[in-house]
């Protein structure tokens, strides 16, 4: 296979060399109106500089042929509606640029009042967030260096957001801990799209999505719109793109991580349907063979397959089948052999099987020029088997641990969107789910206690949420939004009402402010409400009432325009925690808020606290001339209150997080060929971690820790430099890349955590990730 695809880079490398023609291609799309999404007819689209213009039909469409390969600009202007710029726009020969912009109405538009078009890419898509939102680019998951097409490692590049370890991609926000994300797809609330997860976590090794099927979607930080429920940290509000109606193309990526193949295209050329569907496999074996150090040891697999079909219906509105479906397997070697043990993991095996999968059906319909319902069924699963094995001496092995976590759910969710006049709008919805869940653990606490059953329970229960959210504008300059969320847990009728406001003044061309603030709540893991804890000699559940952890957002936010596609913007945030489960015990330092995955099995009680404050500074230029750069700033504090009521410093409080994001791409004259060269650069805070108490330790034989002195020793900062090489080609009809990410250029030895190595007979310490090249190809056609 690999052999095959070398080959054919190299015949193609030699094709090439001679081209001289100019290669042209297709750019179209769809404008809808922002709110109602509805398709916006008789506008004006123009390519800057191409002196051509088209008008956009009654199904909102517009069409241009034969359109020079490079960059290009388009203005779109409507007469009710502000003018929108679309900066950047880069047209390749293997494909059809296929656009789908979105217009905001202009409130002031009896008036005599001249509104010049606005670029700004980082604009979120939904129009209801007014701070602590941005939208994140396909393009950008490509081009940032070490992103490997994956929306949370791109995130990294983003003020206030730092990665927990290399070797996943679970990130922390704001210093809240990873497992405090939503993840959204096409509107709806899905399972963590990642491979490797477990239960109670929002990240993993790599994303199950590939970016074959992302669209332009949104990233969000604090203070969420009322839409956003059961989450306390950040908004991942992914979008799917819709597949070429008109022409078939294809996309083959190889590379060392395995090979990627994405297809779309029309049913037939007399229906204005699509589809769109991607997989991939990859395998870590390459790596693991060049001796660099990976997920883990032994092998590691994964597969994936993700969809969208569009079914345009008429009258009937729109249909769409939608899907992500993942797959990963790891099988780790036990070494036998005690006389080669050289650290303490040489002693376990195991396997771990996992499965992710969330398929749904979509259905929008218009009600009235003004008012769109859009109906969502999805049904999502999450499964995740462990079986480690653990080698006591030459003649005993036993089973330490051993899981199977099943968690499937069915949501059902309706959302109606309204355009009172163009000064207000409204935006409300339900959202209904069936949760069911298999759970069970055996576990024990160190390896001189005994293997328990910790968890054991197969039930089901339903949650329920609600929104409404409110946006007036009394002009173009002043936007407020308001309303209220809902959220019921039926397992132990907990409920949360939680009031939302935002507002934003943009009182010139240059200067924009924003205030927001928003209650938050978020459910435990369903599987901390069932673990089983031995009292006194009685196994109970002492977790079943447990309530929703809550949370206070409040933010402040200015943004100046510099220049032409350079903005600086600044966010202050504060951010209080309450009714967080902590330890029943009030001599624990035990708190959910430093928990990264899994879930918690001690008996807890929602008494704990915690706060998040700081100040976020980004200077970020949009890409103009061939080059962009990002340099993010983040002075934060996060702290926590447990059970003994001292106040600490969480795990993530790593103090700041610097990161300077940038890349440049040269462009041959006849701009066939291009060379780009991108670089991050991360220094941030160290995490902290609790201190052991040696003596103990080694007295014991496993790790005893300082609790009292819980998270008072700083790691050393974290330092990370990534690289990322690229060459394109394009061909008629035709679009060759080659890259080479190097992740950890410098191979800085980052610190992971300490632990004690019963080999060795000594505090350890664990490193992060090294140096990691991963080269890939992808053709387009």
């Amino acid at each position: 296979m690999y052999r095959r695809i070398i080959n054919l880079i190299l015949i193609q490398c030699i094709f090439l060399l001679p081209l001289t023609a100019q290669v042209k291609q297709t750019i179209k799309g769809q404008l809808t109106d922002q709110l109602l999404q509805q398709p916006i007819s008789g506008a004006t689209v123009e390519i800057i500089g191409q002196r051509r213009t088209t008008t956009t039909g009654s199904d909102g469409t517009f069409k241009f042929t034969l359109v020079p390969i490079g960059v290009h600009q388009l203005r779109i202007t409507h007469a009710g509606y502000k003018p929108i710029l679309l900066e950047n726009i880069i047209l390749n020969a293997g494909k059809e640029l296929v656009l789908n912009p979105a217009m905001e109405l202009d409130v002031q538009t009896q008036q005599e009042v001249t509104v010049k078009a606005r670029g700004v890419r980082s604009k979120p898509l939904n129009e209801l967030s007014l701070v602590s939102a941005r939208a994140f680019s396909v393009e950008e998951t490509q081009r940032y260096a070490a992103a490997v097409n994956d929306p949370l490692r791109m995130a990294t590049s983003f003020a206030g957001v730092i990665s927990v370890n290399d070797g996943g991609n679970h990130i922390v926000v704001r210093g809240n801990a990873p497992n405090a994300l939503l993840w959204r797809m096409e509107g709806v609330e899905i399972p963590n799209p990642n491979h490797f997860s477990v239960q109670g976590s929002s990240g993993g090794g790599i994303s199950i999505l590939s970016a074959q099927v992302l669209a332009n979607s949104d990233f969000v930080t604090g203070a969420f719109a009322a839409e956003y429920g059961n989450a306390v940290g950040g908004v991942f509000d992914l979008r799917l793109r819709k597949g070429n109606n008109e022409k078939r193309e294809h996309t083959i990526e190889a590379g060392v991580l395995g090979i990627n193949v994405a297809s779309e295209g029309p049913f037939s050329k007399n229906y204005k349907g699509s589809y769109l569907v991607n997989y991939r496999y990859s395998t870590l074996g390459l790596l693991s063979k060049m001796g660099l150090k990976t997920v883990g040891e032994g092998s590691t697999n994964f597969s994936d397959l993700s969809y969208n079909i569009n079914l345009p219906a008429g009258k009937a509105g729109q249909f769409t089948l939608f899907g992500l479906n993942g797959w990963n397997s790891q099988d780790l070697p036990m070494e036998k052999d005690p006389s080669k043990w050289e650290e303490e993991w040489n002693r376990y095996g195991g396997r771990y099987r996992g499965a992710t999968n969330a398929n749904g059906l979509t259905h929008s319909i218009a009600l009235s020029a003004r008012t769109k319902l859009k109906t969502a069924l999805v049904h999502s699963q999450q499964e995740n088997t462990s079986d480690q094995q653990y080698m006591e001496n030459d003649e005993s092995i036993t089973n330490p641990f051993r899981e199977k976590f099943s968690t499937s759910k069915w949501t059902v969710s309706s959302t109606l969107n309204s355009q009172l006049s163009r000064k207000q709008a409204i935006r409300a919805g339900v959202i209904f789910q069936q949760i069911n869940f298999n759970f069970l653990q055996h576990s024990r606490e160190n390896n001189q206690a005994p293997v328990e059953e910790r968890i054991n329970v197969k039930d089901q229960t339903q949650q329920v949420q609600a929104f409404a959210q409110w946006q007036y504008k009394p002009s173009n300059q002043l936007v407020f939004t308001g309303g209220l969320h809902f959220l019921h847990l039926m397992l132990n009728k907990t409920t949360a009402v939680e009031p939302r406001f935002a507002m934003q003044w943009t009182p010139d061309s240059k200067n924009s402010f924003g205030l927001g603030y928003g209650l938050h709540s978020q459910a435990q893991i369903m599987g901390v409400y069932f673990a089983r804890t031995n009292i006194n000699g009685d196994w109970i559940q002492p977790n079943k009432e447990l309530g929703f952890t809550k949370s206070h957002h409040l933010v402040g936010s200015y943004t100046r325009q510099l220049m032409k596609g350079l903005r600086l913007r600044t966010e202050v945030y504060y951010q209080q925690l309450f009714n967080v489960p902590v330890s029943i015990y009030d001599t624990s330092s035990l708190s959910t808020l430093n928990i990264g995955e899994n879930y918690i099995l001690d008996p807890l009680t929602n008494q704990g606290k915690g706060k998040n404050y700081g100040v976020e500074i980004s200077l970020e230029k949009q890409l103009r001339n061939n080059f962009y750069f990002l340099f993010s700033n983040s002075f934060y504090q996060s702290k926590y209150t447990p059970a003994d009521g001292v106040e600490r410093n969480t795990r993530y409080n790593g103090g700041h997080a610097n990161s300077l994001t940038l890349g440049k791409e040269f462009i041959h004259p006849g701009k066939q060929r291009s060379f780009a060269a991108n670089i991050k650069v991360i220094y941030a805070g160290g995490f902290r971690e609790t201190p052991m108490d040696e003596e103990a330790t080694l007295e014991l034989g496993y790790a005893k820790y300082r609790e009292a002195l819980a998270f008072t020793i700083q790691h050393p900062a974290y330092f990370r430099t990534d690289i990322r090489l690229s060459m394109k080609w394009n061909a008629t009809s035709m679009t060759h890349v080659l890259s080479l990410d190097i992740q950890n250029l410098t191979n800085r030895q980052n610190i992971y955590a300490r632990y004690f190595d019963s080999v060795k007979g000594g505090i350890r310490t664990a490193y992060q990730a090294g140096i990691i090249p991963v080269i890939a190809y992808r053709l387009e056609f």
